[in-house]
């Protein structure tokens, strides 16, 4: 080939299709942008969700993994059902029926962590377009799953109780959602929960004016004071149209990328289809070691071990953040979880104050990504768990000499 015919071919040659939309509509999650930039190990970081390392039972999820692959490795190495493994599937059903929900395996499907969970409801529930109503502020990564499949998301109006139940009524009555999204218990981002009252009345919004509600549990079982309050799940009303979601992310590990959705039959049906379309089943060795943990380890007494220790880092943050953050702030008081949600007085960006956060070595999560439309710039995210509590204090320090400069 000549000079003259490579570059007539050039000329020819026409640019490859461009991306889809969604995906420059979308974007990444700003969390990941802000933890790839903060990953120095002299930063103190309040902006991941990340549960803490040093409490991972890494004695007895080695032993599950070593017991599987000794004596069932030709079965753990193998492809499986796309509903997950049976033995898994039962003990998730006793755990959740244990815990005032009546459910059967067959109720359970396994997922690669909660999060695959949202993605498979949303494309089996959302066509483009369709409403979806999510608590202000909402779990980031949920709004991303919801506006990868097109839906047009609309923000629930919550106080320090979570969502306003007459709001939620007039927003059903007037945009005919599709489903309603909440964490009621120790919500991502704020730490707050939902009131039973509230559940109750949650329940009978659905259940009069036909929603669905996803209810998204991952931070449940880690309770530091006040008593449980049931799911929204058992309140009459909401017993045929909730999905409740689980994870072992918090509780167990999140690297093990482990958890499941609980649906109304055709529902979840429906869900296995688009599993099987997105990675026909989660690694069964996975779900083989996590089954063998539950028979032989006491993941209650664990998780109990580790909501002391997270009660006392909470502690050691609400300690130290009136030093911490500017003269008239307010902040969450959570009985349990891994966040708590701050408002700096009014004229403050938490966004445009991170930069500085971050040359004094400390990092937060601004609260603007955090609403499905109109941010409140003055809000953060702060994690309390994945730190000890001197660090704790040395980064409330640092992020005091950046918020309060006159003072330092």
């Amino acid at each position: 080939m000549t000079a003259t015919d490579a570059a007539s071919d050039r000329q020819l040659a026409a640019p490859v299709p461009p991306f889809a939309t969604r995906v420059s509509a979308i974007g990444g999650s700003p969390i990941r942008s802000i933890l790839a930039v903060t990953a120095r190990p002299e930063i103190i970081n309040f902006a991941g969700g990340l549960p803490a390392p040093e409490l991972f039972d890494t004695e007895g999820i080695a032993a599950a993994f070593d017991d599987v692959l000794t004596h069932d490795a030709r079965r753990a190495l193998q492809y499986a059902t796309t509903e997950g493994e049976p033995a898994l599937r039962e003990a998730l059903a006793e755990r959740t029926t244990a815990r005032g929900l009546p459910t059967d395996a067959d109720d359970v499907l396994v997922t690669t962590g909660s999060q695959q969970a949202l993605s498979l409801l949303a494309t089996a529930l959302l066509e483009p377009g369709d409403t979806v109503l999510v608590e202000s502020p909402c779990y980031l990564a949920a709004l991303q799953a919801f506006g990868f499949a097109g839906a047009r998301v609309i923000g629930v109006p919550c106080d320090d109780d979570g969502i306003d139940p007459a709001a939620l009524d007039a927003l059903v009555a007037e945009h005919r959602p599709k489903l309603l999204y909440t964490v009621p218990t120790f919500q991502n981002p704020t730490g707050r929960t939902l009131p039973a009252g509230r559940r109750a009345a949650v329940a009978e919004v659905a259940g009069r004016r036909g929603v669905w509600i996803v209810e998204d549990d991952p931070y449940g079982e880690l309770r530091f004071e006040g008593e449980r309050v049931p799911w929204i799940a058992t309140y009459e009303g909401a017993r045929d149209r909730t999905v409740l979601l689980g994870s072992f992310s918090k509780v167990m590990a999140p690297g093990l990328r482990l958890g499941w959705l609980r649906a109304p039959k055709e529902l979840r049906r429906a869900c296995a289809v688009a599993k099987q379309a997105a990675d026909l089943h989660t690694p069964t060795v996975t779900q083989l070691a996590a089954a063998r943990y539950l028979a032989t380890c006491d993941l209650d007494a664990h998780v109990a071990e580790v909501a002391a220790v997270y009660g006392a880092r909470r502690d050691a943050m609400l300690a130290g953040l009136p030093g911490a953050l500017p003269e008239g702030s307010t902040w969450s008081r959570p009985e349990g979880g891994m966040f708590l949600w701050a408002r700096l007085p009014d004229g403050h960006d938490a966004t445009a104050l991170l930069s500085r956060a971050v040359t004094h070595e400390v990092a937060y999560v601004p609260g603007a990504p955090f609403y499905a439309v109109t941010p409140d710039p003055a809000t953060l995210r702060l994690c309390f768990v994945t730190q000890t509590e001197p660090e704790i204090g040395e980064g409330l320090r640092r992020l005091a000499r950046a918020l309060r400069p006159s003072e330092a």
